[in-house]
């Protein structure tokens, strides 16, 4: 049997093993509570980073609209265009722009865009502006009917092949341009070609398709604020 000095000695020893494990305990916890502020910190500041990049680049979508619009107001009601504050810049008068079924360029469309793209062109590549440009976009768009389609698919499938085809059109013709010669490098990088059909119909105030507006051509500036706000996401998340 142990003595009552033993049996006080266990006792201590069980008292030193418990404060032992209560001081690693409490360090850490104090050593969890300096990290979870630190992450808060570094959150906080990251999330400021994203408003900052957030307001920035709304700022410059301001603008560059403005801009555009100073610059082409006058010729928006002739062109039967239209800039929305998105910085889309949108040709609306389907018989001006292409024949029917057709993706050669109207030859009263040839001298639009010889007109407006050089100047268009001006206003982007613009020192403030040019490097914070992720793509410019020509977009072709159609309606959802096509005469003698047997079914709604095949209707989407031949105007797919007729929008994308439209816009390359539009492309090859803007780099034959000698106005544009000087950007080309620049326009090889970052100007795209994309026929979407009838993907994004206009829709009129009855709430049915209005066919006229939905076969159109726009150009769509998109800016890097995403990929910007994506990069400071990637350096906050695990």
């Amino acid at each position: 049997m142990l003595t009552d000095e033993e049996k006080l000695g266990g006792i201590r020893e069980q008292e030193g093993h418990w404060v032992a494990v209560s001081d690693l305990m409490a360090g850490l916890m104090m050593v969890f509570l300096l990290i979870s502020i630190v992450f808060m910190i570094n959150v906080e500041l990251q999330q400021k980073k994203i408003t900052d990049v957030a307001i920035l680049y709304d700022h410059l979508r301001t603008q560059l609209y403005q801009d555009l619009l100073t610059e082409f107001e006058p010729d928006l009601a002739v062109w039967g265009a239209e800039i929305q504050e998105d910085l889309t810049f949108r040709f609306n008068k389907a018989e001006v722009l292409f024949a029917n079924g057709e993706s050669d360029l109207n030859p009263e469309f040839q001298l639009i865009l010889s007109d407006f793209f050089p100047r268009y062109l001006g206003i982007i590549t613009a020192d403030k502006y040019r490097d914070d440009i992720l793509e410019v976009r020509i977009e072709g768009h159609t309606s959802s009917g096509w005469y003698g389609a047997v079914s709604d698919d095949d209707a989407y499938i031949y105007n797919m092949a007729l929008s994308q085809a439209r816009t390359r059109s539009t492309l090859a013709y803007l780099l034959s341009l000698p106005a544009v010669n000087d950007e080309k490098p620049w326009l090889k990088t970052y100007l795209t070609a994309n026929g979407l059909s009838s993907a994004k119909v206009v829709m009129g105030d009855t709430g049915i398709e209005d066919g006229e507006r939905s076969r159109r051509v726009e150009f769509k500036v998109r800016t890097d604020a995403e990929g910007k706000i994506a990069t400071i996401l990637e350096d906050v998340l695990p």
